[in-house]
């Protein structure tokens, strides 16, 4: 069930509801919400604060049922932690929180008071957005690999309202175009490997070019990549019966003769490593290897719900990397769509070999005013920088600050790494333009140097999500990222150029 979203101004005692929303600091400090329910309540609130049974807490959650004095069936009370430090991390983490507390009740709606929480340099549209997607976020459930159930055991919550001015509605807009993007990036990304493969993800975006006015796709099968020198993709797919696909969705939001916004996105629908085969321990992961891929399609669903007067391309070349009798291996030299050669000294370093041609296609064919590619590319990241920040890359400090600042703001946050070109000799080879792999050390930037020299002339960003793109264990879920940091940097870029 996809939750719904609205807006209303209705007094917190007086409005019906299944269950009302209020949040309170540590230390019997009650937000304006909570101290007119505390009201209306003869004073329950500060009552189970006195008592202990509401701390106050970050996160923290208590169910009030049936206070008297109020329209509302149940009052949720949501800790905020300590007033002083309060945060637009915590604010979004109590967003969280708030609607899983509110999953478990047998309710079909609520009317959520968050919304009003004073947050500091954030006004009533970036609060109301943020907690529509906490609150979507939340309530995500994968469901796509079960057996169907009869019916739900209970009341399932299908509906949130948010208390805010007018001039918040712009906010609750943008949250539901943002949240059906990053809805649409973790149920690819979350589908097994069986199901989404080249041919599906391929599938997926020919069904929403199909369905939208100013959208259309493009899909080259590997005959015509082979015809046009797909040298280095087509090696990493030569060993899976899953052939390769790039996919080339095109969106005119813009001036027609407005140069477009490119998005690259790693669409590695499993990785075994190839040849150089991973352990088995933890390979169930590798089917969210095409993360990249689902962030770059996500951003670009949420784009065009949005409206955005941009010109957008999508570019997501889709290989599966098996090991097979015809296979490529390690020393293997292949010829880029670029010209140079590569020399693959490990054949686990494949989505490099696929994202280079397919930066030097959307270069050659679409002359974009900025390129962003995203990929789950380097496990060096996620020992750089763990599972909180994804790994930024340029040689431009003006895109860098720029997607910096989105990710600030949307809280998917990233951290810049350097590009110098001080460690471009640790790519050198003896027998090829360039090595694939770069050695144990600065196993990330290395990847992003390699990227760099099939980028030379463009405005280019490199984006390694290996830490953000899915939680870890074998329940782990796709997260959906970068899709905000994307969305948000194309509406900065709408706001800058009017």
């Amino acid at each position: 069930m996809t939750l719904q979203f609205s807006l209303g101004s209705a007094a917190p005692e007086t409005v019906e509801t299944p269950c009302v929303v209020v949040g309170v600091y540590e230390g019997g400090v009650l937000t304006s919400a909570a101290a007119r329910v505390n009201t209306a309540a003869q004073g329950a609130i500060k009552q189970q604060m006195e008592s202990g049974d509401i701390t106050g807490k970050a996160g923290s959650t208590t169910v009030m049922f049936a206070p008297a004095g109020l329209a509302a069936k149940r009052v949720l009370v949501v800790g905020l932690g300590a007033q002083k430090s309060f945060d637009a991390a915590r604010y979004q983490k109590i967003c969280l929180e708030s609607t899983r507390a509110l999953g478990r009740l047998p309710i079909d709606s609520a009317v959520s008071y968050l919304s009003e929480v004073d947050v500091p340099n954030r006004d009533a549209a970036w609060r109301v957005r943020t907690a529509a997607l906490g609150a979507d976020h939340a309530a995500y459930r994968y469901t796509a690999t079960f057996k169907p159930r009869e019916k739900p055991a209970q009341t399932e919550l299908g509906a949130i309202q948010f208390t805010a001015s007018d001039d918040a509605v712009t906010g609750l807009d943008q949250a539901k175009a943002m949240a059906e993007g990053i809805r649409f990036a973790r149920e690819l990304a979350n589908l097994p490997p069986n199901i989404c493969n080249p041919a599906y993800i391929a599938e997926q975006a020919t069904q929403f070019a199909e369905r939208h006015d100013k959208v259309s796709c493009n899909v080259l099968d590997h005959v015509e990549m082979e015809k046009l020198g797909f040298g280095s993709l087509l090696a990493v797919g030569r060993g899976s019966v899953n052939k390769p696909k790039l996919v080339v969705l095109n969106y005119q939001g813009g001036n027609a003769d407005d140069k477009p916004y490119a998005f690259v996105g790693k669409g590695i629908t499993f990785d075994t490593g190839g040849i150089s085969l991973k352990p088995g321990p933890g390979m169930e992961e590798m089917k969210f290897d095409m993360g990249g891929a689902a962030g770059v399609l996500g951003a670009f669903v949420a784009t065009v719900k949005m409206n955005l007067p941009v010109n957008l391309v999508c570019v997501v070349p889709a290989v599966e990397n098996m090991p097979d009798g015809d296979a490529y291996r390690p020393s293997d030299v292949l010829t880029s769509l670029s010209g140079l050669t590569i020399e693959v000294l490990n054949t686990d370093a494949e989505g490099r070999l696929i994202l280079c041609d397919a930066l030097t296609y959307t270069a050659q064919t679409f002359q974009p005013q900025a390129i962003i590619d995203a990929a789950t590319l380097t496990g060096a990241c996620v020992i750089a920088l763990g599972k909180h920040a994804t790994g930024l890359m340029s040689k431009h400090d003006d895109l860098a600050a720029e997607l910096l600042a989105a990710g600030e703001l949307t809280l998917d946050r990233a951290w810049r790494l350097p590009l110098w070109d001080d460690y471009q000799t640790q790519l050198d080879s003896g027998f090829a333009d360039v090595a694939n792999i770069g050695g144990k050390s600065a196993g990330a930037i290395t990847a992003g140097c390699f990227l760099a020299r099939f980028t030379e002339g463009q405005r280019w960003a490199h984006l390694d999500i290996a830490g953000t793109a899915w939680d870890e264990g074998r329940k782990g879920l796709a997260t959906g990222r970068p899709v905000s940091l994307l969305t948000q940097w194309l509406i900065d870029r709408t706001a800058t150029s009017h």
